[in-house]
């Protein structure tokens, strides 16, 4: 059958229609297999309202509703396939409609278009994904919690300028991780929010003269509510997913210093960590290679990732009001993001699981000049001069001067957040409280 907006029906298709096919359809009908569920899901609901409406009988409702249905056990079995030339997923589920039920599957499209549809399928799909993701996100922040709580007395450098700095412990530098992670989950009910209005019932962005219930539409559908400006429906589109995907940037930014920490850290360098030989991989032509393959992955998915959202600022910085089919190529972007982090969380998961402290190592490493400002410290509590004075009179010692024991500094630390006192238990608790 035709496309939605194709009047030639003779199924001519000369060269050049093909070519502008191609190009325009792009890779959309491959995209669009993986959001049918949520098309079907939407027009099901659509269909309610329209028989409310008076559009549809009740015994036209219950055909729609029974193709669609069948519509759904086929895509899972994977036996609904969308074409190129179908150009999309709305006109292979119509057309399905058409051969199933004949005119009156021609009647699904009444007081919407591709416009509302698409992006209604998209924010059903986000929303979904963006669920996965959070629990991802908790489930790795519990791991690093649970890391950073069987670690808790082993001592570690601090870092600054990737010089030594202080002393810092595996528990701190584990929570610190895991606390980003925390803090990014509890700032989920803004980008939940924004994905969570329903564009169903806006059409091409206009609305239409149909009675259409968009608010019980959208309640139907799991929205909070609907655009209440029909225009804004056109107007969110790759604004809301730049944001969305800017979201998981984040997370995946995190992840990805963490990953970076991993590989130097596990290094002859700095041998604080071994990596189980299940994640790392061999040379071509050193035999003796042990690389964290898997730790600089998981920076390069991140990068792709970073490649998303640049390409969402893109399409969307100088468009005018309502739709244009540049917004078209804002889906792949989306959908990649989710792909992407949601393997990202997986990977440092395993790698997590797959690397273990070096005791020694770590001991070793926690050499004097790590206890300078401690010895500050120490001067300003007991001769009573001030930090500058202190400060000064210790840069003028010797390391051997300055010497102290990490043990002895480890177990002065007690103030919430020092390497003696990471707040693992308070970050458990905040976990605790998450609602997703």
């Amino acid at each position: 059958m035709s496309k939605l907006w194709d009047s030639d029906h003779d199924g001519h298709r000369s060269d050049a229609k093909v070519k502008m096919e191609t190009f325009t359809v792009g890779r959309d009908y491959l995209l669009d297999q993986e959001l049918v569920p949520f098309d079907l899901k939407a027009s099901a609901v659509h269909a309610a309202a329209l028989q409310k409406a008076g559009v549809l009988s009740g015994e036209e409702l219950v055909s729609i509703r029974a193709s669609l249905s069948e519509l759904q056990k086929l895509w899972e079995r994977g036996e609904f396939v969308i074409r190129i030339q179908d150009e999309d997923m709305h006109t292979a589920i119509e057309n399905y409609l058409v051969e199933m039920i004949g005119e009156t599957g021609k009647k699904i499209h009444t007081g919407r278009s591709r416009n509302d549809q698409v992006l209604t399928a998209l924010r059903l799909f986000e929303k979904e994904k963006l669920n996965e993701v959070l629990g991802s996100m908790r489930d790795t922040a519990l791991l690093l919690l649970e890391f950073a709580g069987a670690h808790s007395a082993l001592p570690m450098p601090g870092f600054t300028h990737t010089r030594k700095a202080m002393l810092s412990s595996v528990a701190l530098w584990a929570g610190g991780y895991a606390e980003l992670l925390v803090c990014q989950l509890e700032a989920s009910p803004g980008i939940r929010s924004l994905i969570s209005r329903s564009p169903l019932g806006t059409a091409a962005g206009f609305g239409t003269t149909f009675p259409i219930n968009r608010p019980e539409e959208a309640e139907e559908l799991g929205f909070d509510l609907p655009f209440f400006c029909s225009t804004t429906a056109q107007l969110s589109r790759g604004w809301t997913e730049l944001q969305l995907v800017q979201y998981l940037q984040a997370v995946t930014s995190v992840i990805s210093r963490f990953a970076s920490d991993v590989i130097l850290f596990s290094g002859e360098g700095f041998p604080y960590f071994q990596l189980h030989e299940e994640i790392t991989t061999g040379s071509s032509i050193m035999p003796q290679k042990k690389n964290p393959d898997l730790a600089e992955l998981i920076r390069g998915r991140h990068a792709e990732l970073c490649g998303s959202s640049a390409t969402l600022q893109a399409l969307t910085s100088n468009l005018t009001s309502g739709y244009h089919r540049d917004l078209q190529l804002t889906k792949e972007p989306v959908i990649l993001a989710f792909r992407q982090s949601l393997e990202i969380l997986d990977a440092v998961r395993l790698l997590i699981t797959h690397m273990k402290p070096n005791p020694e190592a770590l001991r070793q490493a926690c050499t004097s000049e790590l206890f300078a400002a401690e010895q500050a410290y120490r001067l300003v509590r007991e001769e009573g001069i001030s930090f500058r004075e202190a400060y000064r009179v210790v840069k003028g010692k010797s390391e051997t001067e300055t010497a102290l024991n990490w043990d002895e500094i480890m177990s002065s630390y007690t103030h919430l957040g020092s390497p003696g006192n990471p707040g693992v238990k308070e970050l458990l608790n905040r976990v605790a409280l998450l609602q997703f």
